[in-house]
């Protein structure tokens, strides 16, 4: 019996101790997983919060500040487009005249009748110059020729040619016919008439003639028969053509 009692014994004391280590054991965990849960709680709510504080406003702002001068600036654009101004029929008449204008019209607006009439070349014979001009235009007879490639032959600038046709046109010597060259305006200029030149009388016996006041067609003393006239002319037949 006493050995039944202390063996009854030995085990509530064990079971006592299982208890109490069972107690432990269930503190240390009860104390440990509020913890957890605190720290769960803590954190996440704030990672979240901070993400959203961080993150949402930044893409917000961002968006603002791309997409509102994007939509000011398209909206200037479609709101004040450039418009052409329409061009009155005066003035787009104006704008033709003024692409066809060639040397010679903006001379003519420049200058007066008189300084186009007076035109003179320095140390330039303009009489012989003038008849230069009407033998070689001569010879083109009414085809006449353009006047690049006169003033070419001639060795002048476009400035003085172009002056010097105004002038024979004035003078009534040359005539002026616009024409498009080569997609530029030009003239062709023709022979109108011949000018006088004193040149091919300058030695005729007449001028000096002793019995000019007894000369007549009909009389004794005549052209007709004159023989200062015959030797006058066989003796310019005789001089050297000079070459143009």
């Amino acid at each position: 019996m006493a050995k039944k009692k202390d063996t009854l014994i030995e085990e509530a004391e064990k079971i006592k101790a299982d208890l109490a280590a069972l107690k432990k054991k269930k503190k240390v965990l009860d104390s440990s997983s509020p913890k957890k849960t605190a720290k769960k709680a803590a954190a996440k709510p704030a990672k979240k919060t901070a993400k959203k504080a961080a993150a949402k406003p930044a893409k917000k702002t961002a968006k603002k500040a791309a997409a509102k001068p994007a939509k000011k600036t398209a909206k200037k654009v479609v709101e004040k487009p450039v418009k052409a101004k329409k061009l009155t029929k005066k003035e787009l008449e104006e704008i033709k005249r003024i692409e066809e204008l060639t040397l010679e019209e903006e001379l003519e607006e420049q200058l007066s009748d008189a300084e186009i009439e007076n035109f003179q070349i320095e140390k330039v014979d303009m009489e012989r110059l003038t008849n230069k001009v009407c033998d070689i235009l001569a010879e083109k007879e009414s085809d006449g020729m353009l006047q690049g490639e006169l003033w070419k032959k001639l060795k002048l600038t476009n400035q003085i040619g172009s002056r010097l046709a105004l002038k024979l046109e004035r003078m009534g010597t040359i005539t002026r016919e616009k024409l498009l060259e080569n997609n530029r305006w030009t003239y062709k200029l023709i022979l109108k008439k011949t000018p006088i030149s004193t040149q091919s009388i300058e030695n005729a016996p007449c001028l000096v003639c002793p019995v000019e006041q007894k000369c007549s067609l009909e009389g004794e003393i005549s052209p007709r028969n004159c023989q200062f006239i015959e030797d006058w002319v066989i003796a310019e037949l005789k001089k050297p053509v000079k070459a143009k």
